[in-house]
């Protein structure tokens, strides 16, 4: 992530059909892939677990195939997990984030010569 006295880059898909991809769902995934459990990752990322279960449905209508797959008790005690989609979306969006933020570093830079300017007197 960037520091907070530097400009960043965050990079939201506006998907065919309306849908939306971008950080927050990016941060799902990740959540996700790492705790195998929407539960888990809902607490660590500080969401309710309703507003992640209505994101992973619009990941999962937005997309041909679903992204994270759930199930319910059973020996394994349930939980969630990427499907190869899932995980190749996740993995495709930080590529393009983070070349995105590689071949823009010095225009980046500029924005934040440009904010740290002191503002210009009246």
């Amino acid at each position: 992530m960037t520091a907070k006295n530097k400009p960043g880059l965050s990079i939201r898909i506006d998907l065919p059909g309306g849908g939306r991809f971008g950080p927050g769902k990016a941060a799902l995934l990740d959540a996700i892939a790492e705790l195998g459990s929407l539960n888990k990752a809902a607490h660590e990322l500080g969401m309710s677990y309703p507003r992640a279960r209505k994101l992973v449905e619009e990941m999962n209508r937005d997309f041909q195939t679903p992204l994270v797959l759930s199930s319910q008790g059973g020996a394994d005690g349930g939980g969630s997990r990427l499907s190869d989609a899932g995980q190749e979306l996740r993995d495709l969006y930080h590529q393009l984030c983070k070349r995105s933020l590689a071949h823009n570093e010095a225009l980046l830079a500029r924005i934040g010569q440009v904010t740290n300017q002191a503002p210009v007197p009246k």
